[in-house]
């Protein structure tokens, strides 16, 4: 059977594939690694990087022996993904991203990175900071100011631009919700246009958070892109 990989985004977790997993099985052999950081994972001493991220996934998929893949990365996940396969392209047979963000300036990683305080996120959304802690444990404090340094490092210097995009021959879908506050449809169209076998959809009434999006709406995609039946 084939596999396919599920890929988390930042602060988030495996988990929020569950809604995705029992149709998926039907098709594909299911993979949901965890980034360091993410979970019961450890951060590095090193922090967390979409180099080190995306070298995580080589290490994982040698592991598992594991070739041809599928990817469906959300946010980051699908960042990490692309990465991946520019990488290893021999590796991947296509990838699928949702509300993952391309356009990344130092001014605008250092603006959103400013809203990953801890006690910031405890005092003004105390239901967020218990649902981080329910996700990766006591370290999810360590782990908002290492995915802000991430976000700040990525604006210094993206690794997916126009030009490194332009290699991949992959299949490759962007997806991007019409009421993302934090990816915009532009910079998906963008995006889009830059990989030379890519499709776009944008997704109606849809948020950024994988647990706010409609499993359905994101499942017809993906039967569709994968000629699912």
């Amino acid at each position: 059977m084939k596999n396919l990989l599920l890929l988390h985004g930042a602060l988030g977790h495996s988990d929020l594939f569950k809604p995705y997993k029992q149709v998926l099985s039907k098709h594909f052999n299911i993979h949901t690694p965890l980034f360091s950081g993410h979970g019961n994972t450890e951060i590095s001493e090193k922090g967390i990087s979409i180099e080190k991220y995306t070298q995580e996934l080589t290490e994982y998929c040698q592991q598992e022996k594991l070739e041809d893949v599928y990817i469906f990365g959300h946010s980051m996940g699908g960042y990490v993904g692309l990465c991946y396969a520019l990488q290893q392209p021999g590796n991947v047979n296509s990838v699928l991203t949702l509300g993952t963000k391309f356009d990344w300036t130092e001014e605008q990683a250092i603006k959103e990175s400013k809203m990953l305080d801890p006690e910031v996120i405890l005092a003004k959304i105390p239901k967020y900071a218990e649902q981080l802690e329910t996700q990766h444990g006591t370290q999810w404090k360590k782990l908002l100011p290492a995915v802000a340094n991430m976000m700040i490092s990525l604006g210094k210097n993206s690794p997916l631009n126009q030009i490194t995009l332009a290699n991949l021959t992959i299949p490759v879908q962007i997806m991007v919700g019409d009421k993302d506050n934090m990816v915009t449809i532009e910079e998906s169209m963008q995006t889009h246009r830059d990989i030379p076998n890519a499709r776009l959809a944008v997704l109606p009434d849809t948020k950024h958070p994988m647990d706010r999006t409609r499993p359905t709406l994101v499942l017809d995609i993906m039967k569709d892109f994968w000629n699912l039946s």
